[in-house]
């Protein structure tokens, strides 16, 4: 396990002196875009933990081209604080910036660049803080866990988590650094998407009765997807801090068909629905398909055997749920004196910590509101209040405080 060395000799570009606006601005300068390699960033990182004596560990995606790493400053026993970023950022494309987007540049005390508050402000801020944890004589390790795929689905947390904990020590808690201006959230919705593809029988649209449109086979289930949606809002609880305080099931794209005056042969669509904590995923995927077996599917069969319906499931992400009295609520309060409830709709990669057994939060620098957009930016004060956070959280790990 990687051990706490004080002692170690720098390498070569790793300096004490590095700020959490310096090594943000090199983290933008990787394309960790979803769809490209986040191996160069990953390589990086690895050297510049080597450099202070910090050993890490690679956990590569099944195709070699991506890896999650995690890393352990100070003693391996059990109790420790683990610190979560994601790697990748959302595409820069159809977007007009001012500038390159990765390349950062400040303005107005504004660091802009792809990534900025989303979410490499925290992982720069960390790694930044790695020479003040390995001075701070910890009686608790900080495990560091940076991930990829967050965007497209949460796919690089499971394994990362999985190998983080068969290795050991097990942490106390997670903090997971979504930009929350430094708030603590201590609740998300769940997602999970699925894609519906139809298979239809084609005819010429004068002879409608002898075929079957999958474009009306997907309107139907669209429908129904809309109307639990409905009867979620009409039961929804007044008391829910969510907006909205209910789970939405929702049709994002479509495509299909060949021609105005041809019974659609094929329909696809995909389908995003996000749950309120607890609200279980497979509950409501299980009564879709039971929709699709029971009441569309047969009457497209009466007419051709050919017609189908398959629904595949893209992403499953659980949602982070307010925990009684949680060890990481309890101890990132006492170091932000936040004390507002706060909940977010969008899905992280807490809730995925959560379900292996870790309390977990969300507290980290920027705005979600910055996130995805063009001239991305986290204000550099929030950089700031991050590494206070972090040197609490140090202090906290030298008096033994998480159990």
């Amino acid at each position: 396990m990687p051990l706490r060395r004080n002692n170690a000799k720098l390498g070569v570009g790793v300096s004490l002196s590095n700020s959490p606006q310096a090594m943000l601005e090199k983290l933008i300068s990787f394309n960790t875009v979803s769809s490209q390699s986040n191996l160069e960033l990953i390589s990086f990182v690895e050297d510049y933990l080597a450099g202070l004596g910090v050993a890490s560990v690679r956990v590569p995606d099944s195709t070699g081209n991506k890896a999650a790493l995690h890393a352990m400053i100070g003693p391996a026993v059990d109790g420790g604080i683990v610190l979560s970023a994601h790697t990748d950022v959302v595409p820069v494309e159809g977007q007009t910036w001012s500038r390159d987007p990765f390349s950062a540049w400040v303005r107005d005390g504004r660091l802009h660049g792809r990534g900025a508050a989303d979410m490499k402000g925290f992982a720069a801020t960390v790694l930044a803080k790695v020479p003040h944890f390995l001075a701070a004589d910890l009686k608790l390790p900080i495990h560091i866990a940076l991930s990829y795929d967050e965007e497209i689905g949460c796919f690089g947390a499971p394994p990362l988590i999985e190998d983080m904990l068969a290795k050991g020590p097990r942490p106390g808690m997670v903090v997971v650094g979504e930009p929350s201006d430094m708030k603590v959230v201590t609740g998300h919705k769940g997602i999970a998407v699925l894609k519906t593809r139809i298979e239809g029988h084609p005819v010429h649209s004068s002879q409608l009765h002898r075929g079957v449109s999958a474009i009306s086979a997907a309107a139907r289930l669209i429908g129904w997807l809309d109307a639990r949606t409905a009867d979620n809002r009409k039961n929804a609880d007044p008391d829910c801090p969510f907006v909205p305080p209910y789970t939405t099931l929702h049709c994002g794209t479509i495509q299909g068909g060949q021609a105005h005056n041809i019974t659609a042969g094929h329909c696809e669509f995909l389908t995003d629905i996000r749950l309120l904590p607890g609200d279980n995923a497979e509950t409501w995927i299980g009564a879709y398909r039971s929709f699709i077996e029971t009441e569309v599917l047969p009457g497209m069969r009466t007419i051709s055997e050919s017609c189908g319906i398959e629904v595949e499931e893209l992403a499953n992400v659980p949602g982070l749920r307010e925990e009684d009295d949680g060890l990481a609520e309890r101890t990132v309060r006492q170091l932000t004196g936040d004390n507002s409830r706060t909940v977010v709709v969008f899905a992280s990669e807490a809730g995925i910590f959560q379900n292996h057994g870790l309390s977990t939060v969300i507290c980290g620098p920027g705005s979600i509101d910055q996130a995805h957009q063009a001239d991305e930016y986290i204000e550099l004060k929030q950089l700031d209040k991050c590494a206070a956070f972090l040197d609490g959280l140090a202090e906290t790990c030298r008096k033994e405080t998480p159990s």
